[in-house]
């Protein structure tokens, strides 16, 4: 495995190494010591795996606040997805800014999305499978989100996002300046 990009105060786009012949390939897609040692020292709890039969699918913006926040090593299993990640703690001097990769199965890289960020998905093409470990328990009352199309982010989304698609979930999240202040910056 190796670390193909570094982005804004703690987002990782990881790309596991793969080996191949003329049957296909195996490749090692998670390994506990090797990703606390390289990324941090973070625990896995839970994994959560979606199907969205449709190209141009958004799914998110979406946070657990504490005590339950969550980290999501995020992969795309079938298909390709652009994968964002917000920061939103604040006094941080990347707050409100995002990142954006194309995860797909055929690359098979991974993004991590640290505690403190919003993260959500477009789906590039029909029947995409994402699978994401996360750090802590799924909790109701900690879930939240933002604005999938939020003006003070801006993300730069693909063409073929179809609001459509949106969860009824997804058509009410608040936009980010009215989300209180759930994380705070901790300078390192």
């Amino acid at each position: 495995m190796k670390l193909t990009q570094i982005h804004l105060g703690g987002v990782v786009e990881i790309l596991p190494s793969r080996h191949g012949d003329d049957r296909g390939y195996f490749s090692e897609t998670f390994r506990d010591d090797w990703f606390r040692e390289n990324v941090g020292p973070y625990s896995f709890v839970q994994e959560n795996q979606s199907l969205s039969r449709a190209a141009g699918v958004v799914r998110g913006l979406h946070f657990q606040s504490e005590p339950s926040a969550q980290g999501k090593l995020v992969r795309c299993v079938a298909g390709a997805i652009f994968d964002v990640g917000v920061d939103i703690r604040v006094g941080s001097p990347n707050f409100g800014r995002w990142v954006g990769v194309v995860l797909s199965a055929d690359a098979g890289n991974q993004l991590w999305v640290p505690p403190g960020f919003l993260h959500g998905f477009c789906t590039l093409v029909p029947d995409c499978l994402v699978s994401y470990k996360v750090t802590d328990y799924y909790d109701r009352e900690c879930d939240k989100g933002v604005r999938w199309d939020d003006e003070d982010i801006s993300i730069t989304w693909p063409d073929i996002v179809d609001p459509a698609h949106l969860s009824p979930k997804d058509r009410q999240q608040p936009a980010l300046r009215d989300l209180p202040p759930y994380f705070a910056y901790e300078r390192s």
